[in-house]
């Protein structure tokens, strides 16, 4: 199966963060590689969506959406740096 980007989950995560996270680097937390949320490669077919790390393909971020709520496993994730939105606050 090809892997899509981690452009694919963006709008989930906006959803349950209220920010746009595909350009944030996260740190896996397997490996320790640094890269932007979207480069993770994203697979869609099983019951959730499940994200992995291009480097060591560690699972990242697993995400299932149900009827009434959006459970998102981010275990796999050792730090996320978020950027403020409105950097002129600092």
């Amino acid at each position: 199966m090809d892997a899509l980007d981690g452009n694919a989950i963006a709008g989930h995560l906006l959803e349950a963060f209220g920010v746009e996270l595909t350009a944030m680097n996260g740190t896996c937390a397997g490996c320790g590689a640094v890269a932007p949320i979207a480069e993770l490669s994203v697979y869609t077919s099983a019951p959730g969506v499940v994200a992995r790390c291009r480097s060591c393909e560690a699972v990242v971020i697993v995400l299932v959406a149900g009827r009434e709520v959006t459970r998102i496993d981010l275990r796999g994730m050792a730090a996320l740096e978020v950027a403020d939105p409105d950097p002129a606050r600092t």
